[in-house]
């Protein structure tokens, strides 16, 4: 219980710059007080001390504003900032690592007795004010925006955003990388071919990223085509993609005029 304590302590720390001391974390963190009650809590509720649980989570939740049911099972060194409004149910599971931030609901959307809350991985951050409703299972390392309402399973190092939540593009997929591959053989530095934004420039820039990535393949397949009959060099009056490049961000750079 002690090195929990110590965990739960200790990874404040890492997730919060704030944090300065061990024993301002100890006395103003309400984050912090309720996984100490709650672990407490739920030792009592696996003794079959049932009543006295709920009590003891009750009084948790009117002095930090967190309600947290007995039954849940929370892992290692779990982290709640701020905290405020944060929900989570009798049958939620949560993996070692996670952090919530305010307004947190992981909650049922059944009134069936059994299974009914979800089940966060390892490593796994939701954002304030999202919903993650229902006995679905969220993914090791998955991430879930502010406001999202998460009613379906999220793959592991999946990020959710919106209502109702869908899982956008993950940084490592084909397509990712085969986006940041084009924009840097031609010379382009997008923020939407590098970062899952759910943005409409950043959607437009990729999409150009693909179109240009199957003219380059059509050309592709021409020119061996061409240089089967024979006909070589056809390119060769035409810059490097890199030096058209170069010579763009050259020419775009402001001109320094000299002060007498």
């Amino acid at each position: 219980m002690l090195d929990r304590i110590r965990e739960d302590i200790h990874c404040v720390f890492e997730r919060d710059p704030a944090a300065r001391h061990w024993f301002e974390v100890m006395t103003t963190y309400p984050g912090v007080h309720a996984v100490l009650v709650h672990r407490l809590a739920h030792w009592l509720w696996g003794l079959g001390l049932k009543w006295l649980s709920r009590v003891l989570a009750n009084v948790a939740r009117l002095l930090t504003g967190i309600e947290i049911h007995p039954g849940a099972e929370i892992g290692r060194r779990f982290f709640i900032d701020h905290g405020m409004g944060v929900v989570i149910g009798e049958t939620a599971v949560v993996g070692d690592d996670c952090t919530l931030y305010h307004g947190v609901t992981l909650g049922g959307t059944s009134w069936q007795k059994g299974k009914r809350h979800p089940t966060l991985g390892n490593d796994v951050v939701v954002g304030a004010g999202a919903k993650v409703l229902g006995p679905i299972h969220i993914g090791q390392g998955a991430r879930i925006g502010s406001n999202a309402v998460v009613v379906k399973p999220v793959p592991a190092g999946g990020t959710v955003i919106g209502v109702p939540g869908r899982v956008i593009e993950r940084a490592g997929d084909a397509a990712s990388v085969r986006r940041a591959t084009t924009a840097k053989r031609i010379g382009f530095d997008a923020y939407g071919a590098t970062r899952d934004v759910p943005d409409p420039v950043a959607n437009a820039i990729n999409r150009m990223l693909d179109h240009i990535h199957i003219l380059d393949r059509r050309i592709e397949a021409m020119s061996r085509t061409l240089e089967e009959q024979g006909l070589s060099r056809h390119f060769a009056h035409l810059d490097d993609l890199e030096d058209c490049a170069i010579q763009s961000a050259t020419e775009t750079l402001p001109k320094i005029e000299k002060v007498d």
